[in-house]
C-alpha cells in the first residue's frame, strides 16, 4: 500500500531511475514479421524527462528489454545513463550510487512488475503505475494515478520539480 506521507521524501530526489516497460510503455509490444518488438512511449513523459535533465536531475533507465531503439529515444531526450539488458537491477543501482556519490535516500525508483521488486526496496521512494502488479504496489510509497505508458513517469517528475520549486522554472526561461 502506498505511503501517504510521500510527499516530504520528494524534497529529497535528485535522481529518477524507470524501467521501460509496463512504465515508460503499457506494456505491449508490436511484433513485426521480422520479429522485431516495437513499444510506443507517451511524448507527456518523454517531455518531463527532458525538462528533468534540463534542470540536473540524473534519469537513468534500467530495463531487461534490449531494444536499441529505445536507447535512441531516450539519449534524444538528454538520458545518458541507458542500461539495457540488465537483470540484475540492483547491480546497476549500486554501480549508479557510487558514480555519482549519492545515496539511495536521493532515488525515485518507478518499476511495474517482479523485476522491479528487489531494487525498490533499496531506494528512498519506490514508486509505480497504477496497472503494477500488486507485489509492486505493496512496496510503493507512491502508486500513480496514471497507468504506465501513459503518463506515470511524467506525474513523478512533475511531482517532484514542484516541490523543488523547478517545474515551472523549467519553462520560463525558454519562453521569455
Amino acid at each position: 500500500m502506498a505511503d501517504t506521507n510521500y510527499k516530504e521524501l520528494l524534497n529529497h530526489i535528485t535522481t529518477f531511475i524507470f524501467d521501460i516497460d509496463g512504465v515508460l510503455t503499457d506494456s505491449s509490444v508490436h511484433v513485426t514479421t521480422e520479429g522485431e518488438m516495437l513499444r510506443i512511449m507517451n511524448i507527456r513523459d518523454g517531455y518531463a524527462m527532458k525538462a528533468a535533465v534540463d534542470n540536473g536531475y540524473r534519469i537513468c533507465i534500467i530495463s531487461g528489454g534490449t531494444n536499441e531503439g529505445v536507447r535512441v529515444r531516450l539519449q534524444n531526450l538528454g538520458i545518458q545513463e541507458v542500461y539495457l539488458g540488465s537483470f540484475n537491477k540492483i547491480e546497476v543501482l549500486d554501480m549508479l550510487l557510487d558514480k555519482y556519490n549519492i545515496t539511495a535516500e536521493e532515488v525515485l525508483y518507478m518499476g511495474d512488475d517482479i523485476p522491479d521488486y528487489w531494487v525498490m526496496k533499496k531506494v528512498g521512494l519506490p514508486a509505480c503505475p497504477q496497472d503494477a502488479v500488486p507485489e509492486i504496489k505493496s512496496v510503493s510509497k507512491y502508486i500513480s494515478h496514471k497507468n504506465g505508458g501513459r503518463g506515470a513517469v511524467r506525474d513523478v517528475i512533475e511531482q517532484v520539480m514542484k516541490v523543488q520549486g523547478k517545474w515551472m522554472l523549467s519553462f520560463d526561461a525558454k519562453f521569455d
